[in-house]
């Protein structure tokens, strides 16, 4: 999943003059890229299954280490260095990066661990919440002032909570946890905002947590718990895709926020939550009961409002816009 865009409200705005051809057109090449990305996302749990018997720490240190070399690769192909380059000197844009990279690889552990121990339709559930965590953050940590229907989406988000938590019998750690790392992790991309492109972004984050994915990788080794090389060709390109799966999707999305507006990305970012749910259901064989059902629709009636609101407060900022440019 993408970091900063993954509320309606956070998405920036393409301005018209970085379209290069017919509005109608990019548009429709930026659906294409847009659902390619949440696509891919959202068939992750198939990937990783067949990654086992391979455990979720093997699995995220190649994440690291395969993304880097790719990226270098397109980094390289692109004569893209000088954009690492001025990343790196700057002290404040790579420290912002090398958190992000750390909150990062708290949210791909527990992704992967949750899809190889049967809890895919949890981490399912734990992007369904991470709008109404963005929304919580803006309040907490930028002193955002929330609309009333965003309070009553954060209200219908706590109660979904307390359900699910009664379904589960605890609370459901995983899917908060997905939801908070990732929260974080847009909210601090956002600390840089424009400055950084995507390619750029994944290089600074993955090479910072390289020496740590390699030492993994040492120590598993050593344990005799790797699989890297121990299960024959197709499982070690498998495991060398991993670098690809990660890098495509992320272009992939940023290509389409290039040409869509903020409203319709915010839109689009559910499909790779719901595919996911519909993968553990169908493909994984997750049991649903009543109860889960009934907490993950109280989530989806928290999405319905808080996505209400927003398409309502960017109508409305756009009449005030129009008004604007009428009376100037």
């Amino acid at each position: 999943m993408p970091s900063s865009e993954t509320s309606v409200d956070n998405i920036p705005q393409t301005s018209g003059t970085e379209r290069t051809g017919p509005v109608r057109s990019e548009t429709a090449t930026g659906i294409v890229y847009g659902f390619s990305a949440y696509g891919l996302w959202g068939l992750l749990p198939i990937y990783f299954i067949w990654l086992m018997p391979a455990n979720s720490i093997e699995i995220v240190a190649n994440r690291v280490v395969w993304s880097v070399i790719f990226c270098l690769l397109v980094i390289t192909v692109t004569r893209g260095w000088a954009k690492v380059g001025d990343a790196v000197r700057n002290p404040r844009i790579l420290g912002v990066l090398a958190v992000a990279g750390a909150l990062i690889v708290v949210n791909w552990l527990t992704y992967v661990f949750a899809v190889t121990t049967g809890s895919a339709i949890e981490a399912s559930l734990g992007y369904f919440i991470n709008p109404l965590v963005s929304v919580l953050l803006g309040v907490i940590a930028l002193k955002e002032k929330l609309r009333p229907l965003q309070w009553v989406a954060v209200g219908v988000g706590f109660v979904a909570v307390v359900v699910l938590t009664v379904s589960y019998g605890k609370l459901p750690w995983i899917a908060l946890v997905l939801a908070l790392s990732f929260g974080l992790y847009g909210f601090v991309k956002n600390r840089v905002g424009g400055k950084v492109d995507a390619i750029t972004s994944l290089s600074v984050e993955t090479a910072v947590l390289t020496p740590f994915a390699l030492a993994a990788m040492v120590v598993l080794t050593a344990m005799g718990q790797a699989t890297l090389t121990g299960l024959g060709a197709g499982h070690f390109w498998l495991l060398a895709s991993t670098g690809v799966v990660t890098a495509v999707p992320l272009l992939f999305f940023g290509a389409s926020a290039r040409r869509l507006p903020m409203t319709m990305i915010g839109l689009m970012q559910y499909v790779a939550p719901l595919l996911q749910f519909i993968v553990a259901i169908t493909l994984l064989g997750e049991h649903m009961g009543l109860d889960r059902w009934i907490g993950f629709g109280i989530v989806w009636l928290a999405l319905v409002v808080l996505t209400f609101d927003s398409l309502r407060s960017h109508r409305h900022l756009a009449r005030l816009r129009k008004r604007a440019l009428a009376a100037a």
